[in-house]
């Protein structure tokens, strides 16, 4: 597709409105955290990524505006890769390979931090069904935060902690369920997945999501503190 970074969404054939947050080829991707020290990245599952990414790479950046810099959707596992593996999104699909479908973000530290990021993924999926937001069923749907190091993990078990709390006090209502399953792991490779599932929702506005939002933070007391 060469170098779409900015283009609108017109250009690129797709109908409707463009999201906020710029499109980035793969290798821009990759590279984007090497030149530029302000950047960082946060890696998420909650769900179907073609859903997550739209709440971060448009929802959010919305709202937040310069935060998110660029998002690819691939696949993450708990473990490091074996040599020359690349999963593909059948082989995900299967539920057999252990990876987890995620959301790859690049943010940046001036504009927004971590925490919210992590604040973010919890109002629009389910974390209290585990493997499972709504139709989708398997461990490649789960809830997981990667964290790319100790004090994203920090963080993000803070924040799980934050929402367990405003779940008991009766703050959050729109979950299924009583115990947020959201797990905390060290990020490994990611792989990102072909073309045509990037900014999938951005290219097809009435496609398929799970996602919604289900609560605001300014709404939540307890579990602010």
């Amino acid at each position: 597709m060469g170098n779409v970074t900015g283009r609108i969404a017109a250009d690129l054939g797709i109908p409707g409105k463009s999201w906020p947050t710029p499109r980035t080829t793969e290798s821009e991707f990759a590279a984007l955290t090497r030149s530029d020290g302000n950047l960082d990245r946060a890696t998420f599952g909650a769900g179907c990524y073609w859903g997550t990414e739209s709440f971060f790479a448009n929802n959010f950046e919305t709202k937040r505006p310069g935060c998110v810099r660029a998002t690819s959707v691939g696949f993450m596992g708990p473990e490091p890769p074996r040599e020359g593996e690349f999963p593909t999104y059948k082989e995900v699909c299967t539920g057999r390979t252990g990876h987890v479908e995620v959301v790859q973000i690049v943010y940046d530290t001036t504009k927004c931090s971590y925490e919210e990021l992590n604040e973010h993924l919890y109002t629009f999926h389910d974390p209290t069904t585990k493997n499972r937001q709504g139709n989708d069923h398997g461990p490649q749907y789960a809830s997981v935060v990667f964290a790319h190091d100790e004090s994203q993990r920090k963080t993000a078990e803070k924040v799980k902690a934050k929402v367990q709390r405003a779940l008991d006090a009766g703050e959050i209502t729109d979950y299924a369920g009583a115990k947020v399953h959201t797990a905390v792991e060290d990020a490994t490779v990611f792989f990102p997945a072909h073309e045509d599932h990037q900014r999938y929702l951005e290219k097809r506005p009435g496609g398929y999501c799970n996602h919604r939002r289900r609560f605001s933070w300014e709404g939540v007391k307890l579990g602010r503190m």
